[in-house]
């Protein structure tokens, strides 16, 4: 039963799969993250937070978990994120700056 459709990133995800007994599904989620995680826990609260900080109405918490999710390299790795919104070259340098600080 669907309870809530609240986006999360993969970190949020391997959190919440600890609580789930062991079965398959849960191995073949576990090993999907293994291969597709890019960060930690840590860093993904952080550029959680530091783009929370920004308090753009534009970027969505959607935009945040796929950021969190890709973690964008460049301008045109973000527009792939953004497909429905049109960022600022400014708004762009500062979500680029906050991944990279990252790193």
């Amino acid at each position: 039963m669907i309870l809530d459709r609240t986006p999360i990133n993969m970190n949020e995800v391997q959190e919440l799969i600890k609580d789930i007994d062991d079965s398959e599904k849960k191995e073949k989620i576990e090993s999907y993250l293994k291969k597709f995680l890019k960060i930690n826990d840590k860093q993904s609260t952080s550029i959680k937070e530091k783009i929370e900080s920004l308090d753009s109405i534009k970027i969505k918490r959607e935009h945040i978990v796929k950021i969190n999710d890709i973690i964008p390299e460049d301008a045109s790795d973000l527009s792939k994120i953004f497909i429905d919104v049109n960022l600022s070259e400014e708004e762009i340098n500062k979500l680029i700056q906050i991944v990279k600080s990252l790193r």
